[in-house]
């Protein structure tokens, strides 16, 4: 799904797709989503943050969010966070990173999922922006997309947590709580995304992935959520809760 929406209201005009209308339509307002997250900013301290906030908090440098997040895919905060700083050690630039062979950054970032793969992808990155780009990381959205391997998701993180402009990272975490607390009612993380763009305000929009993954990970499981425990439990619908604890 490419392009951005506009802006959305419940009079929405006709140029907004059926599907958007009907995503939008999910039952928690603009208003009560804004206090969710509030509260949510208020509780994050007591989680531990992802592995990729915790590489920007050392120095917002968006090469390390871009290969962090890279090395994030289908990878536990526990693995990635020492893998990146294991190859950061040794390249923190994309020409440092073309130096070093294959094989060495696959013995760097072992264990993360896909590794070999990481490793040939990060050296492909590495190599476009330096020819593509001046060997800087771009900021623009679209830019981003053209890298290989580089999906919405990543490209939306490097935005926002590398350089602290407006945007919304969806990942399955971010999917699935968005239709639980009835923000929006969506079938992707695509879909998820641009309804948030619409309807979430836009002053939310940097810190909503954090918070929410750190909620996630910690309180909104995907079965049996902690619901006893929740700080937003008296906000939430529970859509789709069949089990909690």
């Amino acid at each position: 799904m490419t392009g951005l929406v506009r802006r959305a209201s419940p009079g929405a005009d006709a140029a907004t797709p059926d599907w958007l209308h009907r995503a939008i339509a999910a039952p928690t307002s603009p208003t009560t989503m804004g206090a969710v997250v509030r509260t949510l900013r208020r509780h994050v301290r007591r989680w531990r943050p992802t592995a990729v906030s915790e590489v920007a908090s050392e120095e917002r440098d968006p090469f390390h969010v871009l290969i962090a997040c890279l090395l994030s895919l289908r990878t536990q905060d526990t693995t990635t966070g020492p893998a990146s700083a294991r190859l950061f050690r040794l390249a923190d630039t994309p020409a440092a990173m073309l130096r070093l062979t294959p094989r060495r950054i696959e013995r760097a970032i072992f264990p993360v999922g896909f590794y070999r793969t990481k490793a040939r992808v990060i050296r492909r990155v590495s190599r476009d922006l330096l020819t593509r780009f001046g060997g800087r990381v771009p900021a623009d959205l679209d830019a981003l997309l053209t890298l290989h391997g580089v999906g919405r998701k990543t490209a939306n993180l490097v935005v926002t947590v590398g350089f602290g402009q407006p945007g919304i990272c969806v990942d399955t975490h971010v999917h699935r709580i968005s239709n639980r607390l009835g923000f929006v009612r969506t079938r992707t993380p695509d879909e998820t995304e641009l309804a948030l763009r619409a309807k979430l305000p836009r002053r939310y929009w940097i810190e909503y992935n954090d918070l929410l993954v750190a909620f996630g990970q910690n309180v909104c499981r995907p079965l049996s959520p902690h619901c006893s425990r929740c700080p937003v439990r008296a906000r939430c619908p529970r859509i789709g809760v069949m089990q909690s604890r």
